[in-house]
């Protein structure tokens, strides 16, 4: 069941263009020229190259031998861990950026939550020579001092957002007054799934490379053309999920599961889980599932993991998660922090905090399955590595120890 928007940017009742009027011209103008070079066989060439020659593709298929021993399935990794950067945020800003050359955009702004994104479209400025301003909420800014530092090693310029929660949220809010006023010359990269249409789709389009990569690269390892039982990627906004699920939308036998951040539990209040505890709204430009209340304000978000504190999640996942076919879970901080360490230990893979709540959840699916003698198949989309986690895991150790 690929799950395409229909002429309004929506999928069913999720998605849509909700931004200010100055900026719909903006948006039909990006969606004309997404629409054209995603189908140019020059621009395609380009990017192909790029992803080759810059960012390191295609990422390797790992059998994660000692995890599966030691929890009785067969896990295998992709690692996007290994893309240049250390996550699978170049992938899209690499082809956003060559678009916004292409539009002759001068000028690139991003916001950012673990860092990640914006150490990837600095990456992709530098490299298309291109100007860049990354807005970063004060709170993330704190935890994420390595990825700052990098940020700026590579050009860019971070600008602190010190309102609100002073996270994910409040950085996108002021990238977006910071686009309404300098329309003509800047070109908005979103990082992930979310926002008005048609960033959802083009960001899917621009992450589909992991998906493709790993249903070739399972077919060539595992005998008779065997596909994954299961597929696990954590959710934030969903821009890695809907990366790896999308070209397996149509294989009905293989199970798609999303793990959102329960952070410290969802009873409590203090989450990042939009699909398993959130309301249908408006956020940033689209109607989504969201963390809001009863009056329709946005709650503050919760996740030990930066890159999955955002308060909302990406249109087509709440579609797909909705319609059944992606399943959604959630894990805690305290989960997370042993799956975290178990990979570490077991692997020699220092995963993020992001990617480590997918971890948790393939090892209790594998627990299950190994009950049931079943010869089990999950792969993991290991999203980022954990070096820029290494002095927040070490706190959050030393406070428990």
């Amino acid at each position: 069941m690929l799950s395409k928007p229909d002429e309004h940017g929506k999928y069913g009742i999720y998605g849509g263009k909700f931004a200010p009027e100055v900026l719909m011209s903006a948006l039909e103008e990006l969606e004309e020229a997404f629409n054209i070079f995603s189908n140019d066989k020059s621009f395609k060439q380009d990017l192909d190259n790029l992803l080759r020659t810059y960012a390191g593709r295609p990422t390797p298929l790992y059998f994660a031998q000692n995890l599966s021993e030691a929890y009785g399935a067969k896990i295998y990794l992709k690692r996007e861990d290994l893309v240049h950067g250390g996550a699978h945020k170049l992938n899209n800003t690499l082809g956003q950026c060559l678009l916004a050359k292409h539009m002759g955009k001068e000028r690139i702004i991003a916001e950012t939550g673990a860092g990640q994104h914006g150490v990837a479209t600095a990456m992709a400025a530098a490299v298309l020579e291109l100007e860049c301003e990354v807005y970063m909420g004060t709170e993330d800014i704190e935890r994420q001092k390595l990825n700052v530092f990098r940020m700026e090693l590579l050009g860019a310029k971070v600008s602190p957002v010190d309102s609100g929660s002073k996270t994910l949220k409040d950085a996108i809010n002021e990238s977006m007054r910071d686009w309404v006023t300098n329309v003509e010359n800047t070109y908005y990269l979103i990082g992930s799934v979310v926002g008005p249409h048609p960033y959802p789709l083009m960001v899917r389009e621009f992450q589909r490379v992991i998906g493709k990569e790993t249903k070739e690269q399972i077919l060539e390892v595992e005998a008779e053309g065997r596909l994954p039982d299961t597929i696990v990627a954590c959710v934030g906004g969903g821009s890695n999920a809907m990366g790896i699920f999308y070209d397996f939308l149509e294989e009905e036998q293989v199970e798609l599961i999303g793990v959102e951040a329960a952070g410290k539990g969802l009873e409590s209040g203090e989450h990042g889980a939009s699909i398993c505890a959130g309301t249908e709204g408006v956020l940033h430009g689209m109607y989504s599932k969201l963390l809001q209340d009863e009056h329709g304000q946005i709650k503050q978000s919760y996740s030990f993991a930066p890159g999955l504190d955002y308060p909302g999640v990406g249109p087509e996942l709440a579609y797909l998660a909705e319609s059944g076919r992606v399943k959604m879970v959630s894990t805690t901080d305290e989960e997370t922090l042993i799956a975290f360490e178990i990979l570490s230990k077991l692997e020699g893979i220092i995963p993020a905090l992001e990617s480590a709540h997918a971890i948790h959840y393939a090892i209790e699916e594998a627990r299950i399955k190994a009950k049931e003698r079943s010869n089990h198949l999950i792969v993991v989309n290991l999203s980022g590595r954990g070096d820029k986690d290494i002095f927040l895991v070490e706190k959050v150790l030393g406070d428990k120890g």
